[in-house]
């Protein structure tokens, strides 16, 4: 037996008695390092160690929050018999916390949802007052598609309803039909709704939970050779770029991955990048604080912004693209001037890192107010525009663009990773733990909904169609559509993060931890 500690609110667990053989509760083995920004969930994953203790809830401003602090929930160095001490550093995205630390060999701890707290009262304290949307995922063997090819071939699958004991369950291939497609039967309590070369229907009665996954299109795996931390596509389709934590950045044909550009110039990783509308030149923003502007063309760097302190972690457009918005480690979002490669001014100083940015077009029902000085005559399209920004600190910020003056400010449970406008009011935003935010801007203090899938930090958020498609540091991607009754879950990531999404008409694009770019196409379905 294993004896953990656990220190959480009163009331709660202060030990918990643990074996190695328990089925609630699991124990998985991974590399010598592990990578999490949530104390309630550890990716059972590949790289560096990042244990964030932090608390969940509404933060009062005015008042002095309560730490509830997991002194042994997230990675748990464990020293097995011929194992020995190995040196680790952390990071996370847009802050580095380097530095020797003696640790054991990673383990992952999943901990049932029954031993955490379930109360309406204690998850909507956690999520700021709104209702929460705690959706019963279903789970599916990565490479179902393959297994599933096979005569007698099994993938399993799983349900997750929050609060009650997962349910498992098996898939298997009873032989291939003449169209190529596989006949499968699911073990009791599951249901195949339908099933496709590339796509599958999957549906458990007793929790009211139904998902489509989709399997890869095709898989790009030598634009990089480490993990991919953006993507985009071009507005017509040909052309993708993406990001590697390798410091590359690379423009490659969007239908077979075949590299046509390499764009070097930036120092130390670059966090984004991104296509103008014309897809003919790329936007980028580096750990080197320097903003880019690329030809597509030649590669050839023809702008460089330099006035951040801090390195930039994200970037927005602006109507065609003469003016652009960047969010900084530095706690600012600045205004530039493509045309003359200058700072037009600093939209906000935060005094914490700005993890995301969006501009939206805003409904005339909101009121941005006036700016307090002429704006300059190089400021084009900002009129009318909302500047959304995601931030460390737990706040959701929104600003009038050209006004400069706040619409409002959201506290969430968790630090802001990410955030996205859906309309001229509704947007989204996600957070360190997992919580997925729609908010009206015309009513922010409580929001829409809150969709909470797992304890994952949310990494990407994209407006798609009537819906949106949201990534998570579990290998989750997801896409949810308001005329549909089911989740569409794009699969094969396993467990390593997806960071990010992009489109372009029917087919999606993803990339992740692992160094692929994979392809999906909702043809599929």
């Amino acid at each position: 037996m294993l004896e953990l500690r656990i220190q959480e609110q009163p009331g709660h667990i202060k030990f918990l008695p643990y074996s190695l053989q328990s089925r609630r509760e699991h124990l998985r083995p991974c590399n010598q390092q592990a990578r999490s920004r949530s104390a309630r969930y550890v990716s059972p994953c590949k790289d560096e160690a990042r244990s964030a203790h932090r608390t969940g809830g509404q933060e009062d401003p005015n008042a002095r929050s309560s730490t509830s602090t997991l002194e042994a929930v997230g990675t748990l160095p464990i020293l097995l018999p011929g194992t020995s001490l190995c040196e680790g550093h952390a990071r996370g995205r847009g802050r580095e916390r380097k530095g020797p630390t003696a640790h054991f060999h990673w383990w992952s701890l999943f901990v049932d949802p029954a031993l955490r707290p379930t109360s309406g009262k204690e998850r909507k304290r956690r999520v700021g007052g709104g209702g929460v949307k705690m959706a019963a995922p279903l789970r599916i063997q990565s490479d179902w598609a393959q297994a599933l090819r096979k005569d007698e071939g099994e993938a399993w699958l799983s349900c997750h309803p929050p609060g009650k004991p997962t349910l498992y369950g098996s898939l298997t291939c009873q032989g291939i039909g003449l169209d190529g497609i596989p006949e499968v039967t699911a073990s009791e309590g599951f249901i195949v709704n339908e099933i496709n070369k590339k796509s599958i229907h999957i549906s458990c009665p007793k929790e009211n939970a139904s998902s489509k996954f989709l399997a890869p299109y095709t898989t790009f795996s030598r634009i990089h050779a480490n993990s991919i931390t953006c993507l985009d596509i071009s507005s017509g389709g040909g052309l993708g770029v993406s990001s590697s934590t390798d410091g590359s950045m690379k423009i490659w044909q969007a239908s077979n991955g075949e590299l046509r550009r390499v764009l070097e110039g930036h120092v130390f990783d670059v966090n984004c990048c991104r296509f103008f509308p014309s897809g003919l030149v790329v936007l980028s923003g580096g750990m080197d604080a320097q903003l880019k502007i690329w030809s597509a063309e030649d590669a050839s760097c023809v702008v460089t912004f330099k006035g951040h302190k801090g390195g930039i972690l994200d970037t927005a457009i602006v109507d065609r693209g003469r003016n652009v918005v960047s969010g900084s480690r530095d706690g600012t979002a600045r205004l530039w001037d493509c045309g003359r490669s200058a700072c037009l001014g600093v939209i906000a100083d935060c005094g914490a890192s700005i993890n995301g940015v969006a501009v939206g077009a805003a409904d005339n029902s909101i009121n941005l107010g006036s700016p307090e000085q002429m704006p300059s005559e190089r400021e084009v399209g900002t009129e009318s525009k909302m500047l959304l920004l995601a931030r460390e600190d737990k706040k959701l910020q929104c600003l009038g663009l050209q006004s400069r003056q706040p619409v409002f400010l959201f506290i969430g449970s968790e630090a802001f990773n990410c955030c996205t406008f859906l309309s001229g009011f509704l947007l989204l935003a996600g957070t360190q733990d997992g919580n997925i935010y729609q908010l009206d801007v015309r009513n922010p203090r409580t929001p829409v909904q809150v969709i909470h899938r797992s304890g994952a930090p949310v990494l990407s958020l994209l407006s798609f169609r009537d819906g949106f498609i949201a990534s998570q540091g579990d290998g989750s991607c997801f896409i949810v559509q308001q005329d549909l009754d089911y989740v569409i879950e794009l699969t094969e990531a396993d467990c390593d993060p997806v960071y990010k999404v992009a489109t372009w008409e029917k087919q999606i694009y993803t990339c992740c931890r692992d160094g692929l770019v994979r392809r999906y196409q909702l043809a599929d379905l």
